[in-house]
């Protein structure tokens, strides 16, 4: 167990806030396999302001899911503030967290948030500060390791963000041009933990039980942040829950477990979204839970062509009847 603040957290797992990926369906499964802190995907602090009903949406969250963080990114201090008050009265998450890290061009480029904040020590300062201010729940920061290979300052952000106000920073050590490519650099994560007294989430290239714990011993970081690597297999949340628990390493699921965890997840889609929209999200979905499957590519295929929840049943279930 660690703390945020005032927010105890049972376990030191996270989930990553993956854009277009971590809605209120998918962090369902995940807290069900144990994790001890969700984190929402990121929302845009202007489209908050202006009432955008798409971003709205993307805010819905449910009591099982606690405790819950919900990420926004912005460049502009008012805009920041704003959006965090709104957010906090109308969904009262357990924490809100600052997005210093996001490398998509439109995010960092165009409008000069996420990981372009990086380039801007003094703005770092007055957002985390003026948002801390804003709201009654504790504040977080999830950064990058720099904006490129001559400009690594994890450390001096992480040093101004505790000193802000921030009470926990989560630190994905890839810089912005790297983006997802390359390899994590984990000293970096080692030597922000080394240089602040607030809790310290690693980030970066969790794929295994295994990963988990060399990130641990490597970095002495008090919690671990997953992302991709559970793109289809949230199961591995468990297996790091568990191991972290008792020290026992538990078996891969099995193909049919996989499948039913599949078709669960459309089940909670189709309670958030119309059906329409929650095949075309689960389509995305389904590849990757049946991906390295025997005969996987023929039945993805079919996927592609579905309309209906039916016909989505249909397949997997046939398929789920051959193992």
């Amino acid at each position: 167990m660690f703390k945020i603040g005032n927010v105890e957290i049972k376990n030191n797992v996270c989930l990553a806030p993956m854009a277009g990926v971590c809605n209120s369906a998918f962090r369902r499964i995940i807290k069900e396999m144990g994790c001890g802190l969700i984190y929402a995907e990121m929302v845009s602090d202007k489209a908050i302001c202006y009432d955008n009903e798409k971003t709205m949406d993307m805010l819905y969250m449910t009591e099982e899911e606690r405790p819950i963080a919900q990420q926004i990114f912005g460049s502009d201090v008012d805009s920041f503030v704003k959006a965090a008050k709104i957010i906090e009265d109308k969904m009262h998450p357990d924490i809100i967290d600052i997005n210093m890290g996001c490398p998509v061009p439109k995010v960092a480029l165009r409008s000069q948030a996420g990981s372009a904040l990086l380039k801007n020590p003094k703005k770092i300062y007055e957002i985390v500060k003026a948002v801390k201010e804003a709201v009654s729940v504790p504040v977080t920061v999830k950064i990058r390791s720099g904006w490129d290979k001559n400009c690594i300052n994890a450390v001096e952000v992480a040093k101004i963000c505790e000193k802000a106000g921030a009470s926990a920073i989560a630190v994905h050590p890839r810089t912005r041009s790297q983006a997802y490519s390359g390899k994590a650099d984990w000293s970096i994560i080692k030597a922000v933990k080394e240089n602040v007294s607030i809790p310290v989430i690693g980030n970066g290239d969790i794929k295994t039980v295994n990963d988990a714990i060399k990130m641990i011993n490597e970095t002495n970081c008090d919690a671990i942040m997953i992302g991709r690597g559970v793109l289809g297999n949230p199961y591995l949340i468990k297996q790091i829950v568990t191991y972290f628990k008792t020290g026992k390493i538990l078996p891969d699921q099995t193909p049919k477990e996989k499948i039913k965890t599949c078709l669960k997840h459309f089940n909670y889609l189709l309670k958030i979204k119309p059906e329409k929209t929650a095949i075309l999200q689960m389509r995305t979905h389904a590849a990757w839970y049946l991906k390295g499957l025997p005969n996987s590519t023929y039945v993805k295929e079919k996927l592609y062509k579905i309309t209906t929840k039916e016909e989505f049943d249909k397949i997997i279930n046939d398929y789920m009847s051959m193992f």
